[in-house]
């Protein structure tokens, strides 16, 4: 398989697995990252990271649609499935990285005196406005609604 590979794709598709293991290991090492504002500069970096292998995996297809000319159809697939296969790998980081970004916002926010600023902010003015308190529980509502039906169906 990776015989059929031009030189060009095999350095490409080298660069794209290494900068894998890199983001594999980088995000092994956040996990043990207590201080937040260390654990954002590292999601940084692997971000950056990971725009370059989109940057490689683009070039790839570019590569492999400029030498599609002259292969057959199924050294062709085989770079596809290749392609596909390095993009659910990126995804799979952009997921990851996605989990991380959230409680380290979060954290920020608490550490910076719990600056309100967008949704959350609004939903505390409608709360106080309707007299809802921020313990509100919109299921415990909606199943309490749906024991009140039961029990007027049933009588």
């Amino acid at each position: 398989m990776t015989s059929e590979l031009s030189p060009q794709l095999l350095g490409i598709e080298k660069e794209v697995q290494d900068i894998f293991k890199i983001l594999k290991t980088g995000f092994h090492r956040i996990d043990k990252i207590k201080n937040a504002e260390r654990q954002s500069n590292q999601l940084e970096e692997l971000t950056a990271r990971m725009r370059e292998a989109k940057r490689l995996i683009k070039d790839f297809d570019r590569v492999m649609q400029e030498g599609s000319s002259n292969s057959d159809w199924e050294s062709h697939k085989l770079l596809n499935e290749k392609k596909q296969s390095m993009i659910k790998e990126l995804n799979s980081f952009v997921a990851l990285r996605k989990t991380y970004t959230s409680p380290i916002g979060n954290k920020k926010e608490l550490l910076d005196g719990g600056s309100n600023a967008g949704p959350a902010r609004d939903f505390d003015v409608r709360a106080a406005s309707t007299g809802l308190t921020p313990s509100f529980d919109p299921l415990h509502l909606i199943l309490s609604c749906f024991a009140c039906h039961r029990n007027i169906v049933y009588r």
